[in-house]
């Protein structure tokens, strides 16, 4: 089961990418990873799959945007959901990227170590050291997959699968419906998207 653990995420972090044309070019060895693992353990995974496949170019990337970059709630960077806009995310951004280099994974220049699907991309070649640190995030995952489940997107079904696998831990980090924002008088830390408005997250 920990292998089948291991390639559900690595599907699940090509589904939550960018719908671009690599990704669309991948869709039969994602199909196939999908088709080693049981049914009940990849859930909703291939439907982001049929929906990519069935969905034009433009359709489909207007979709992704519209469901991750438009809403600070539904973003896909895990220590906005437990550190806001503030200069304690930097702290997290840091030590998240420590813990990579520990375990000899690198990240390119542009990539923040807090975006979901590298996240599942360290879970896939690291096994338990990467669920361990999705665990920390948890309780962002369930606020994740709470607002995208009250649209309609596929979205909602990979985010399902990967907190199925994803058990709650003891060090988990708290999500609130409002991360915290910077306090007043100091500057705020602009390290990816969202950086604004956090109160939009409990609309």
């Amino acid at each position: 089961m920990s292998r089948a653990v291991n390639v559900l995420h690595q599907v699940a972090s090509h589904c939550l990418h960018y719908p671009d044309d690599q990704l669309r070019q991948r869709i039969p060895l994602l199909r196939r990873c999908l088709g080693e693992i049981p049914a009940k353990l990849a859930g909703g995974v291939p439907a982001v799959l049929d929906h990519v496949t069935r969905t034009s170019s433009v359709d489909a990337a207007r979709h992704y945007v519209d469901v991750f970059d438009t809403k600070p709630g539904r973003c896909l960077y895990m220590t906005w959901y437990t550190d806001g806009d503030t200069r304690r995310r930097g702290g997290a951004l840091a030590a998240m990227k420590s813990t990579y280099r520990q375990h000899g994974f690198q990240l390119a220049d542009s990539e923040l170590p807090d975006y979901l699907p590298i996240l599942l991309e360290f879970a896939a070649l690291t096994g338990q050291p990467g669920r361990e640190l999705l665990a920390r995030f948890r309780p962002g995952l369930d606020l994740l997959h709470t607002k995208l489940s009250a649209i309609d997107t596929p979205y909602a079904a990979v985010v399902a699968a990967v907190i199925a696998t994803v058990p709650q831990a003891a060090n988990a980090l708290p999500a609130g419906l409002t991360p915290p924002a910077e306090q007043v008088g100091l500057e705020p830390v602009l390290l990816g998207y969202p950086t604004v408005r956090p109160m939009e997250a409990t609309r």
